[in-house]
């Protein structure tokens, strides 16, 4: 188990629920923009929000910005270790440092004093990117070492300048953009320090590639115990990200699920209705509630009346139309054009019963 460590009023790590984080991405100086973006995040159950202040003109609008969030804000500083004192003053609940670009001890050193006396967090975190040398070859900087050693032997090079401090409120963490060397890395750091862990596939790529390489890198992970919080790398909309993430976590039945999980059939043969038209009408409206509801959308007898009794609300499709189900009893049978409205309607009735119990 690794150690606990606060961030706001939340804590992560010491075997708590992983939290899941995102980063907004409208420039942190546009603070009405930034604002709003962070309150949609929220709403989507986002629980820890990250911020870039590459500027003095980001880390000077951090306390209007604090003033109107209750999340915690994490700045994500590189290069100059001077806009992590000004994001430490502003009010901040952590910093992210990244050796890979400020390396000077006695800048760090400057960071560590000014986070301790405001209770401030830290995220040493080492990217792919940033570690390997201009100019070097693939396997690392003179061919002996892959890119795996190279991160962690930054990792604990910096990690011991904290340890000189007796400063151990830290969170570590070492993204690569692929799912192979998040989970070779990870588990090597796992085995070498007890600090928390952010995990990441960091330059996933868009949600088709970068949703899968997530999956793939972070399931694998947290199903073998390895991870305190999350953050899901996506091109894009951060509101994707917080989505794809609480998937993932509700998938290995790490945090309870927020709102709707949506079972749908992968259609072959058999199926002699629209399902996949069915299932995407079905999902955009599910995206609007926030209740824990399984819905199925299913197409034939074979697996249909089995999911369709085991869910909350669904619908199981034959010729022409469909059989509605809710609390596993089939409700109706209509056309198969009315099904989705049948279907949605009878969501709305077991979400009703369920607030008045």
């Amino acid at each position: 188990m690794t150690r606990k460590v606060k961030i706001g009023d939340l804590f992560v790590g010491g075997g708590g629920p992983i939290l899941v984080q995102s980063m907004a991405n409208v420039p942190t100086r546009e603070v009405d923009r930034c604002v709003e973006q962070i309150g949609r995040m929220v709403r989507e159950n986002c629980e820890v929000v990250r911020l870039a202040v590459p500027t003095k003109a980001d880390t000077a609008a951090l306390r209007e910005i604090l003033e109107q969030v209750s999340v915690p804000i994490v700045a994500d500083v590189h290069f100059h270790y001077q806009r992590a004192i000004e994001a430490i003053e502003a009010g901040v609940s952590k910093i992210r440092l990244n050796p890979g670009n400020i390396s000077d001890r006695r800048q760090v050193e400057e960071v560590i004093s000014a986070c301790r006396a405001n209770g401030v967090a830290i995220r040493v975190g080492v990217n792919q990117g940033s570690i390997r040398p201009r100019g070097s070859d693939r396997s690392g900087e003179d061919g002996s070492k892959d890119i795996a050693t190279l991160m962690i032997d930054k990792l604990g090079e910096y990690v011991r300048i904290f340890e000189d401090n007796d400063f151990d409120n830290l969170v570590l963490s070492a993204k690569c953009h692929d799912a192979a060397g998040c989970i070779a890395v990870n588990r090597a750091i796992s085995e070498k320090f007890d600090y928390p862990l952010h995990l990441g596939v960091t330059h996933g790529g868009t949600v088709r590639t970068g949703a899968v390489r997530s999956a793939v890198g972070m399931g694998t992970l947290l199903a073998e115990g390895i991870g305190d919080t999350i953050r899901v790398s996506l091109t894009g909309d951060p509101l994707v990200e917080i989505a794809v993430a609480w998937e993932i976590l509700n998938t290995l039945k790490l945090r309870d699920r927020q709102g709707p999980e949506l079972i749908a059939c992968p259609t072959c043969g058999r199926t002699e209705i629209d399902v996949a038209a069915m299932a995407e009408k079905v999902e955009k409206v599910l995206a609007d509630i926030k209740s824990p509801i399984t819905v199925a959308v299913m197409g034939c007898v074979v697996n249909g009346p089995g999911e369709a009794e085991g869910a909350d609300v669904a619908l199981c499709g034959g010729k022409n139309k469909a059989a509605i189900y809710r609390g596993g009893q089939k409700v109706a049978t209509v056309a198969a054009e009315m099904a989705v409205d049948a279907l949605i309607e009878q969501v709305k009735i077991f979400i009703d019963d369920q607030n008045t119990k």
